[in-house]
């Protein structure tokens, strides 16, 4: 997991280049005069003055020399002892907190003590005020706190906003401060304290480039939910009748199905179709409201890197007349922070954590937030465009959210399955956070920041809300024909991504139905020689659409990117470890980077068979070695060895295919596939070559031989385009969509994959929507 990054203030040449952050401290009454006395240098009194740090030391000394005594004389028990109670000592400590003992704060520094609001509005602040700012203090009835950090200028002042420096901060008296970093937008959590200090009720959580449409948010939001002024209605609701189903991508029901969310597992991008049908719920309690932005709407890296066509700006507009939508418990969307009401029943789920990468923070609190939400009878409900933010064309920072992507989809699970035995509400929240450091979502700074921010919150005289029954786990009654409803999304323009919507969509839509119901139970084993930290998300969005999942191996493990080490020369010794981690997958695709896989020209194929490219002339070959000690005589002699161990049936069919002792099967192996029923056979190969070093090239061959005879291959791959070398000019006429897999074909760049999206797109043009 990526750990805040911070980023400094550029400085002027003539300063310190490496300037120390300046610390503020919260407001200590010492003495500002201290008279220090000489130290009398005599011995004895140095003895007697530093007894304690003598004994400490000595201590300290003894326990190494033990240590090192039970490493050497083989005391393994001991050791083991020794060992443990360190482990036990690195275990996150689980917070103790006296609810009942918690000291009020009250507001006694700044010059807004006496100030009173019911309406507010967060934002932070690194420069200048914007101008969507200037005009976001105007917006009527609403009151905005604009929280700075150590980039914020000096003189930052707008009239209309209350700013809140680094040191008003600090003296606030706010336990959270001692968790935020000072350059980040996280410190967003003491302004939400700030605001519910005095007199909040609704906060608008925002940011500085956002511009409310109409400046008027009671013309979007639900702002008031009790009380004359709300509005009694029935809401559209997501359906809960597909279990399976835990998040949602809301961008598709407001008519842009080719645009996801920041914070939507990769592996639900390809997810566009509309709703069959809706539920209804009564309102009043969407206590969370997420609202959609227009121009540049809450959208990851991947998504503004690959649609991104030159430096013109996003201007993606959403249908405005589409009704609001609410998620069932159960059902998940990203929530972000920079568009979003939150009531007072929700304002505990404010909390932005610190210790996760800047583009996450928001993203994990919305994930966090829902589930807690669903304790006390709340739901989150997704609005039509409420503001409008800029695309300011400047580089998105991708290394920021890495950790999101890998996350994510696991973390959605975890959370729907969670469950506590407490009995209040601030318990549970704290009960959450430890279990998600404990899940190594975040670390043990949020489990503490957690209860600093509840500890927070009831001093400044929030009361907690009472839980209610969760209808998680319990059967959920049938929905009937009778509480169906029906709405069809827009279907957008969607040309600033360079696609046309046309009629063909539908059938282009059926297509990947198709293709997934054909391999979403078929596992794709991706090896990278490239960077990974370039390519791995783009394999996973190309590929991730059609097969279950797509695991990555690569020559260095990156544990961010879930990117397993192997060497591609010993690739399948690894794959029994994925075949035992996919123990219910129809069967495994094995893929190099190098080595283009057309899916939708596979489809003939028989997944009970084994695929590879014996038929391919310069892929599969038979050399006759020799006595000598070369390379390929050494692996014909390690290959024998194996085959002499052999079970009867595996001998007997490499010898049907091999039967001179000298010839030896060699495959490039780019490219193969094992069925679910060869699986064990795969395994106890493996097995048998155990720790000889033979090569991928050979051993995939040896083994393919020994589990079948090559006439019950299916022939799917027996008109892959493969050349030694690519062309020496342009690559692309290399390429062919009516093929199976074209190789070699190299990706290790982002502009790379564009490329090869675009010639990919004559088999699947709706890959052109990834570009």
């Amino acid at each position: 997991m990526l750990v805040q990054e911070r980023s400094s203030a550029q400085k002027p040449s003539n300063q310190n280049p490496n300037p120390k952050p300046k610390i503020y401290l919260r407001d200590t009454h010492l003495p500002t005069n201290r008279i220090v006395e000489t130290n009398n240098l005599d011995f004895s009194v140095w003895v007697s003055d530093n007894l304690y740090k003598i004994v400490s030391v000595s201590l300290l000394v003894v326990t190494v020399a033990a240590l090192f005594f039970l490493r050497n004389v083989g005391d393994t028990a001991a050791l083991l002892c020794f060992e443990n109670k360190a482990r036990d000592l690195e275990k996150i400590e689980y917070p103790r907190v006296d609810w009942n003992k918690i000291t009020p704060i009250a507001d006694k520094t700044s010059r807004y003590a006496s100030f009173r609001s019911e309406k507010w509005i967060v934002v932070s602040v690194s420069g200048y005020p914007s101008d969507s700012l200037k005009k976001l203090v105007k917006v009527k009835g609403w009151q905005v706190v604009a929280i700075g950090d150590s980039r914020t200028p000096s003189d930052w002042n707008l009239k209309g906003a209350i700013f809140l420096s680094l040191e008003e901060q600090a003296n606030l008296g706010f336990r959270v401060v001692d968790y935020l970093p000072y350059d980040s937008y996280v410190r967003k959590n003491v302004g939400y304290l700030f605001a519910i200090q005095h007199g909040a009720k609704k906060i608008f959580d925002a940011d500085d480039r956002g511009e409310v449409i109409d400046g008027d948010l009671g013309k979007h939001f639900d702002v008031e939910l009790v009380g004359e002024s709300a509005r009694q209605e029935v809401l559209l609701q997501y359906s809960h009748d597909n279990p399976n189903r835990s998040v949602v991508n809301p961008y598709v029901h407001f008519g842009q199905r080719s645009v996801w969310p920041r914070g939507l597992p990769l592996e639900n991008v390809g997810e566009i179709g509309h709703e069959e049908f809706y539920t209804q719920v009564f309102g009043g309690k969407q206590f969370i409201q997420q609202g959609i932005s227009n121009g540049l709407p809450d959208v990851d890296s991947v998504f503004y890197f690959t649609r991104k066509s030159g430096l013109e700006p996003f201007d993606i507009r959403f249908d405005e007349h589409a009704p609001k939508v609410a998620l069932p418990q159960g059902v998940m969307m990203p929530v972000n922070s920079f568009n979003t009401m939150y009531h007072s029943p929700a304002f505990w789920a404010l909390m932005l954590p610190a210790s996760v990468s800047r583009m996450s923070s928001d993203v994990l609190r919305g994930y966090w937030g829902q589930r807690l939400l669903w304790e006390v009878g709340g739901y989150v409900v997704v609005y039509p465009p409420t503001v409008h933010r800029y695309d300011r064309v400047e580089a998105y920072p991708f290394s920021e959210e890495k950790d999101l992507h890998v996350n994510v989809g696991r973390l959605i699970k975890y959370l729907v399955l969670w469950r506590s035995n407490k009995h209040r509400l601030f318990e549970k929240i704290l009960d959450l956070s430890y279990a998600m450091a404990e899940e190594g979502f975040w670390t043990d700074k949020d489990v503490k920041l957690t209860a600093a921010w509840l500890q927070d919150l009831l001093a400044v005289g929030y009361q907690q809300p009472r839980l209610m029954s969760l209808e998680l786990g319990r059967p959920r009654a049938n929905i009937g024909h009778g509480d169906q409803r029906e709405f069809i999304p827009q279907k957008l323009p969607s040309v600033h991504l360079g696609v046309e919507e046309t009629g063909t969509v539908n059938y282009e839509i059926g297509n990947l139905i198709r293709w997934r119901k054909t391999f979403g139970n078929i596992v794709l084993i991706m090896h990278c020689s490239g960077p990974v930290e370039r390519t791995a998300l783009e394999w996973r969005l190309l590929y991730g659409r059609i097969f279950r999942t797509v695991v990555i191996l690569s020559e260095k493990k990156d544990v961010d990117l879930v990117v397993q080490e192997t060497h591609l020369d010993q690739a399948y010794k690894y794959m029994p470890k994925i075949f035992d981690q996919f123990s219910s997958a129809e069967g495994f695709l094995f893929l190099q980077d190098n080595t283009i896989l057309n899916y939708w020209n596979i489809l003939q194929a028989d997944k009970t068979k084994l695929w590879i490219t014996n038929k391919v002339p310069e892929s599969w070959s038979s050399v006759l070695t020799g006595d000598n000690a070369d390379w390929l005589s050494q692996q014909a002699n390690m290959v024998q060895k194996v085959v002499s161990m052999m079970p009867a049936h595996f001998q007997v069919n490499y010898k049907e295919t091999s039967n001179n002792d000298k010839n030896l099967l060699l495959c490039s192996s780019e490219i193969f596939y094992v069925p679910q029923r060869f699986v064990s056979d795969f395994v106890e190969l493996v097995n048998l070559v155990d720790n000889l070093e033979i090569h991928q090239k050979v051993a995939i061959p040896m083994f393919f031989v020994s589990m079948d005879s090559p006439q019950n291959f299916d022939p799917i791959l027996d008109t892959t385009i493969y050349k030694k070398k690519p062309p020496t000019t342009n690559s692309s006429t290399l390429y062919s969509a009516k093929v199976p897999a074209v190789h070699p074909w190299s990706v290790s760049t982002e502009q790379e994959f564009i490329k090869l999206i675009r010639v990919m797109a004559e088999g699947d043009p709706l890959l052109m929507e990834l570009v």
